[in-house]
């Protein structure tokens, strides 16, 4: 994906965000209302993702595992706690800052109209961020 919008009500399946990268002046865009299963981000080299995990089973994780693994650009927020287990190795978690709190509410304002949210409530929960902590993280398996 290296552009656009997709707007998921519940929940999503494995590798959502796969290879999702920014290019020029596109920005990929994905919201997840529910959950979402292993490989978060995978190989992620920029865009959004938003995972705000609402409407889960009880015990029911929001994301699975080995999130963010291979990803070395964009952002990915989560509303709500990840075990850091969950996390692949090339991520690592930030606390959200004015300029965070401000563009989830612009993202968010827009999903929350289409399918008919409260954004307060939505906002009123804590999130987390997970930014990448390598721009090459096979880089040194490919030197000789």
């Amino acid at each position: 994906m290296r552009g656009g919008k997709i707007y998921i009500k519940g929940n999503a399946g494995y590798r959502v965000g796969i290879h999702m990268k920014s290019y020029q002046d596109l920005y990929p865009i994905v919201i997840v209302g529910g959950a979402v299963r292993d490989f978060l981000g995978e190989y992620m080299a920029g865009g959004l993702l938003i995972i705000l995990g609402m409407d889960r089973e009880s015990g029911q994780p929001i994301v699975g595992g080995h999130v963010g693994t291979g990803m070395h650009g964009g952002i990915i927020y989560v509303r709500g706690e990840v075990e850091k287990h969950r996390l692949g190795k090339e991520v690592e978690i930030f606390k959200l800052n004015e300029e965070d709190k401000y563009k989830l509410k612009v993202y968010l304002k827009e999903y929350a109209k289409d399918f008919d949210l409260d954004l307060r409530k939505i906002l009123r929960e804590k999130f987390m961020k997970l930014l990448p902590c390598t721009i090459r993280p096979y880089g040194k398996l490919y030197a000789y």
